[in-house]
This record gives C-alpha cells, structure tokens and sequence, in this order.
C-alpha cells in the first residue's frame, strides 16, 4: 500500500495531476505579469508601481489614468480574450476534426470575413481610409457596417458547412474539404472586388486584413467577454467527450458520445466565436494552431488540462506579441498579425521537427 494515498489514489497518478496543475498556475501567473508589463509599456512609460495602483483604482496623475485606462488596458484585455479564443478554438478543432491542422481557420473563416470587409467598403463605403498622424492609414466611418459584414460571411460559411455536413455526414473528412471549397470561393471573390476596388478601397480591404487588438474598444471587448468564456465552458464541460472522439468515432460512439452532433455543435460554436474575433480584430493566424501544439508537449493529450493550458499560452502569446509589436518600431504600430505570423511559422516548424524525432 505505500504506492497508495489515502483515497486509494496512486501517488503516481497524483504527482501526474500537481505537474499538470503547477502548469497551469505558471500560466495563470505568467499572464498577469504579462499584463502589467503590457500596461507599462508604450511610448509614454508608465512605472509598474504607478500601473498598479491605477488598476487598483488609487490616486495617480490624470494622464497615466487616461493612457492606461483608455488606450492600453483594453488593447490588453482584447489580446487576453482573442488569444484565449483562437487557441481554445483549435483545441477543439483538431479534437472534432481529428487532424492536428485544425485551427479557426482551417475551413475558411478568414478568408469569408476577409470577403464580407472587401464587401462592405465596397457597397456602403465602410472602413474608408485615410492618412493617419503617424504616416500611416486609419480606419474609421462605418467600420460596425464592415465588422457586421464579416462576421455574417463567417456565419454563412459555417451554416454552408454545417448544412453539407448533415447531408453527406458529418465526419472530419467532409467538413475540411468543404471548408476548403468554401475557403477558395470566398478568396477568389475578394480578389474579384479587389480588382475593381479604388486606390483608397484596396487600401482599405489589405488594412482591414491586418489583425490588430488596438481596435478594440470597452464596447467590443464587453462583447468578446461574453462570447468567449460562455463558448470555452461550453467546451470544458464536454471535455470528456473530446476525449472519447480522439480516441475514434467508433470508440466515441461505444461510449455513449454522440458524435455526430457533438461535432456539428463545436464546429457552429467555434465559427461564432472565430467570426466574432475575426470581425472586431481582423485576421490574427498561428495562434490557434500553434498553441494548442506547444501545450500538449507539456500537459499532454488531456482535454481537462490540454484545453486550459492552451487558453494560458494563447493569451500569454498575443499579449507579449503585441507588447513586443508596439516597441519594435519607434514610430509605427506594427499589427500583431505580422509578428504572430513570422513567430508562429517558425515555432510551428520546430514543433514538427522535434515531433519526428520522437
């Protein structure tokens, strides 16, 4: 019995559990340091002391209360929400897909809100352009019309998925070739509105496409509050059934797991909440694919840890992404987009490599 704890529980089995959950603190704790420091630093620097008692709501000077409150915290806390999202997002996906591509992208989605925002400047003249203080572009007037249009090309693009998928059956191997045609339609129709687009419209639609957490305002981050932790519940509470589907339909499905519906309702669960990131930020890629790989080398295979962890890392990511993105460039904001692609490609090479040599 000295294998044994009380409760009849393998010591083994318990350190198994504290590693995982000493991950998942680290997480947790990483974040919150990320988040200071984000808050801290900008053009304008703003000592960790003094970011501390404003987020506590103490006497500080008018203008740290203003930069932090009103420019940082939100682009903070967008990065948080959206990096959380995609990564919880390809979780799920590669879970239900049952391939390690899947990513809130992989069937479609970017390229159907990069359609419905080249749509929307094209018709109603929304996110028009124009020269910005810093020599560059901004977009303003009417951009609700062009997040509107975006995330209701991403819906459609699921429903048409989702509706193929209960005709021909919804297993992985329908649902990414579907996603695949609709992706490449939904592509050939941008560069169609872009071939007849104005200078300023082409600007426009390529600036749109730049995924950047600045955008968000305390109006649209009160919407991913809601949208993304109701949709991550959602998937922890069906964290089991996951893991039943990884280990084959047929295995799901001798277990009681409805497999058929448990993946329509991810996948329509996860196309809300990639058109609602998508329409308000515009395209943010590799975080929801690399994530999710970088967590299972150190939680493993595990929805009950492998989800969570992911979430941590995806958020931790975008928010030292875009701290990073803000200080490269002296007098540019670069689009943490740019920085999340050039790192995410490379990490995601290393993954695989060190994968086969397993």
């Amino acid at each position: 019995m000295s294998h044994l704890d009380r409760g009849n529980v393998p010591v083994e089995y318990r350190a198994y559990l504290s590693n995982k959950l000493i991950f998942l603190l680290m997480g947790v704790t990483s974040t919150i340091v990320l988040l200071v420091v984000a808050v801290s630093l900008g053009p304008v620097r703003i000592s960790v002391v003094e970011t501390c008692r404003t987020l506590m709501a103490m006497d500080v000077s008018q203008q740290a209360r203003t930069i932090i409150l009103q420019i940082r915290l939100p682009q903070a806390f967008a990065a948080i929400l959206a990096g959380a999202g995609l990564a919880g997002i390809g979780v799920t996906m590669q879970s239900i897909l049952r391939n390690p591509l899947g990513s809130p992208f992989t069937l479609g989605m970017s390229n159907a809100a990069a359609f419905g925002a080249a749509l929307a400047v094209m018709i109603s003249g929304g996110g028009i352009m124009s020269g910005g203080g810093t020599g560059g572009l901004e977009l303003h007037a009417n951009q609700y019309i062009t997040a509107l249009s975006a995330f209701a090309c991403c819906i459609a693009a699921a429903m048409v998925i989702i509706g193929i998928a209960k005709i021909r059956g919804s297993t992985p191997e329908v649902m990414v070739l579907t996603g695949i045609a609709i992706g490449s339609v939904f592509a050939a129709g941008t560069m169609f509105l872009q071939y007849f687009a104005s200078d300023v419209q082409l600007a426009a639609m390529v600036f749109w496409t730049f995924g950047d957490v600045g955008r968000a305002g305390w109006n649209q981050i009160g919407l991913l509050a809601v949208i993304v932790p109701v949709s991550l519940a959602y998937f922890a509470a069906n964290r089991w059934n996951y893991n039943a589907i990884d280990a084959g339909d047929e295995t799901a499905m001798g277990l009681g797991v409805r497999v058929g519906r448990v993946r329509l309702v991810g996948m329509l669960l996860a196309s809300v909440v990639t058109a609602a990131i998508v329409s308000i930020l515009g395209i943010i890629g590799f975080v929801g694919l690399v994530c999710p790989h970088m967590a299972r080398r150190f939680v493993g295979d595990d929805h009950r840890f492998l989800l969570p962890a992911s979430c941590l890392l995806g958020a931790a990511l975008l928010l030292a992404s875009d701290t990073a993105a803000r200080l490269m460039l002296s007098n540019h904001v670069l689009p943490v987009s740019v920085l999340t692609a050039f790192l995410g490609a490379p990490v995601f090479v290393y993954l695989i490599i060190r994968g086969y040599r397993r």
